[in-house]
């Protein structure tokens, strides 16, 4: 096909799937009434991203715009409530499964993938309740299933042929520890250190729609932009955070490279005998202390180890990030991240789109949205090898909160030039994600 008819054909794919996310804004606009505020803000974890334990507990028990309600359910919230006053303890069962469905496929390989994660996860506030000083222990454990030939981790590299991962945790490693660690803050949250286990993706380089439950399928509008060489779920190590003044603040930490989250005690051993870490730094401005992830920018920097059992070199790189609200409603966002070396998946990696809550930002994370982004990104050189052609990637979905406890995400994606498939200029994804929280 002549170049000017591909360039052509993508221009008007991009345009109309811009096109459609304006008509369905339109919709959710003229369709929903402003809905009441909430009457208090839900507690936000200190320097924790949306999805920190404390966080998610908060967002999953906040006021939505739901049009459903469960009665039936209210004495179990109301047991809850009296667990968490009596003894500072409170808990949370989710239910993700998801479906993938792509236009093309590489020669052989499926064109759909599907799978579903079972969450048990809590938070046990131990010390100092009540006051500016505490200490909380918080933990998640996971079970993850597939439920086709491909789970839905592998899907955009094996099955696709694009360097990238949608729905990144969607793997069939069955029972994993993801995180079991202790938070210790002081003068409410002026300063704040965790150890333990920890999910390192929820201390450093967060933004507001960074969630893979919640918000985008494609890992290229989440953390350091897909170009962030992170250790896996359940690394021991220790990150600690301070607001050097009244809007700005200062996070770092180091976490082990060689973390196992389905044997997490082997850490012990391998943080103290391989000395292989994933070190961060990140310095960030933020409008306001009870948000700071909302009206924010930063810059992260990290550096990664070498891994000789994995054959992965060290790396280094930087992130850098912003995001910005407007009204009540809308939260902007654009992110920029470079990789030299090490294991991540892009080398070079830029996003940018918005989120829309229609019942207020109050609610972000626990009511209907609608988001859409735009990525390019030049795979990694050290792990894919030089000469692959750059990606593009629009990605648009509208989460729906059915009720409290149920919300459905379905989703659209454009991918354009996966590297590895040089035989597909665009290959189109649908998904379906649906959350069920307890």
């Amino acid at each position: 096909m002549h170049k000017a008819t591909v360039r052509r054909r993508l221009c008007q794919q991009a345009c109309g799937l811009c096109l459609i996310a304006l008509v369905v804004l339109w919709s959710v606009q003229a369709g929903l009434a402003e809905p009441p505020q909430p009457s208090e803000q839900e507690r936000h974890s200190d320097f924790g991203g949306p999805d920190a334990v404390p966080n998610r507990l908060g967002s999953d028990r906040a006021t939505t715009d739901a049009p459903y309600e469960f009665e039936f359910l209210k004495p179990y919230y109301d047991w809850k409530a009296r667990i968490e006053e009596e003894f500072g303890f409170t808990f949370g069962l989710v239910y993700v499964p998801v479906f993938l469905k792509a236009s093309n496929s590489l020669p052989g390989a499926d064109d759909y993938a599907a799978g579903g994660v079972f969450r048990l996860f809590g938070s046990w506030e131990l010390l100092g309740r009540g006051t500016d000083t505490t200490g909380t222990l918080n933990y998640l454990v996971e079970h993850r299933d597939r439920y086709a030939d491909t789970r839905p981790l592998a899907f955009s590299i094996g099955n696709l042929g694009n360097v990238g991962a949608l729905e990144i945790p969607f793997d069939d490693d069955a029972w994993h520890l993801t995180n079991l660690y202790w938070e210790q803050s002081w003068e409410g949250g002026q300063f704040v250190a965790v150890g333990g286990f920890l999910d390192i993706t929820d201390f450093v380089d967060v933004h507001a729609l960074t969630s893979p439950w919640t918000d985008f399928a494609n890992f290229a509008f989440s953390i350091g932009a897909a170009t962030m060489d992170v250790p896996d779920d359940a690394s021991l190590g220790m990150a600690a955070g301070a607001w050097i003044t009244d809007t700005t603040y200062l996070i770092a930490g180091f976490e082990d490279m060689r973390s196992d989250p389905n044997d997490p005690f082997k850490g012990f051993e391998t943080f103290v005998s391989d000395h292989e870490y994933f070190k961060h730094i990140e310095i960030g401005w933020a409008a306001s202390q009870d948000a700071y992830y909302l009206d924010n920018w930063h810059l992260t920097l990290w550096h990664s180890d070498e891994r000789d059992e994995e054959g992965v070199e060290n790396g280094w790189g930087a992130v850098v990030s912003f995001s910005h609200t407007v009204g009540n409603h809308w939260l902007l966002f654009a992110r920029a991240g470079y990789a030299e070396g090490g294991g991540s998946l892009l080398q070079t990696s830029v996003s940018a789109g918005a989120g829309y809550t229609p019942g207020g930002l109050q609610v972000l994370g626990s009511g209907s949205q609608l988001g859409f982004g735009f990525n390019w990104g030049r795979p990694n050189e050290a792990v894919f090898g030089s000469g692959l052609d750059d990606q593009y990637a629009l990605e648009m979905y509208y989460r729906i909160q059915v009720t409290k406890e149920l919300a459905i995400t379905p989703s659209v994606q454009l991918l354009i030039h996966p590297a590895l498939n040089p035989q597909e200029d665009t290959t189109w994804v649908g998904g379906a994600r649906m959350r069920f929280a307890f």
